[in-house]
């Protein structure tokens, strides 16, 4: 039996708006990205969605709860659909990375390895779908996270490097036979309503 999967980035922030570094700081979402969340939440409207998954972040499960409130239910929160850790680099716009860790590593800075955070997106995105086999869910996570699973998924493709994924853009997955399959990528139609 087939899971489909509709995995989500967050509505936008401020830090989103000014290119700073989130990680896994806990950024609310903007005005904007509230209205994103209630456009990505109608577009779901008479779906047949049986579970709603998010990252702890309060900017992803806000985002989350505005989809599973059409179907009166609750959002089950993951700190393993987190954004990758940026240690020292979060809050920091990519200009002042460049000028006070020039000289620095990623990991002498406490900065997640990709290798890293992809195995974990793999692992929780696979735990999630062998959980509703048959079943359409919803995973609302970060754009890093979702890019490393893509590019997991497509043998490098797609995702980290090469796919932008936008603020409540919609990528949906198919899970058969424990295997991953890519239906659509960046799905962002509902915001042009």
């Amino acid at each position: 039996m087939e899971t489909i999967m509709y995995l989500i980035r967050h509505g936008e922030t401020e830090w989103n708006q000014i290119r700073r570094i989130q990680g896994h700081s806990d950024i609310a979402l903007n005005e904007l990205g509230v209205r994103q969340a209630e456009q990505v939440a109608d577009r779901f409207r008479g779906e047949t969605i049986r579970a709603f998954y998010s990252s702890d972040l309060s900017r992803a499960r806000d985002t989350a709860a505005k989809i599973a409130g059409n179907f009166q239910s609750t959002v089950s929160t993951r700190t393993t659909l987190r954004e990758r850790c940026y240690g020292e680099w979060e809050g920091l716009t990519y200009e002042e990375i460049r000028e006070r860790f020039e000289n620095q590593d990623e990991a002498s800075c406490g900065i997640e390895t990709f290798e890293d955070m992809q195995r974990r997106a793999v692992a929780v995105m696979t735990e999630i779908a062998e959980s509703h086999p048959g079943e359409a869910i919803v995973v609302v996570s970060h754009g890093g996270l979702i890019n490393s699973f893509l590019h997991y998924v497509t043998v490098g493709e797609q995702g980290t490097g090469i796919t932008r994924i936008d603020n409540t853009g919609i990528t949906t997955f198919r899970y058969v036979d424990r295997r991953w399959e890519v239906l659509s990528v960046n799905d962002t139609d509902h915001l042009k309503a």
